[in-house]
């Protein structure tokens, strides 16, 4: 046998290999899992997020809205690591 009889051998092989190998696949029925879904992590509520997310509603009037103004104070304090039941 020539070589190239012998490459030409090697790709037919390989040619049938793949087209039962996806047939298989194909054929194959999808099974439903046994096991439960993994139960998804929800972080716990953050009340500073929610009026983060206020104050970005109200848009500019949030600038002159004392509890705007606090929440942004806890955020930066809490951001640089500040501890604020500490006196300054």
């Amino acid at each position: 046998m020539d070589g190239k009889m012998l490459a030409r051998l090697g790709a037919v092989v390989f040619i049938a290999i793949a087209v039962t190998a996806t047939a298989i696949d194909m054929a194959r029925k999808d099974e439903p899992s046994a096991s439960p879904p993994a139960p998804t992590l929800q972080p716990p509520a953050d009340p500073l997020r929610e009026n983060l997310r206020h104050c970005q509603q109200l848009g500019e009037a949030a600038a002159s809205d004392a509890d705007c103004l606090a929440a942004w104070a806890e955020s930066r304090d809490r951001f640089l690591g500040r501890d604020r039941s500490g006196a300054r």
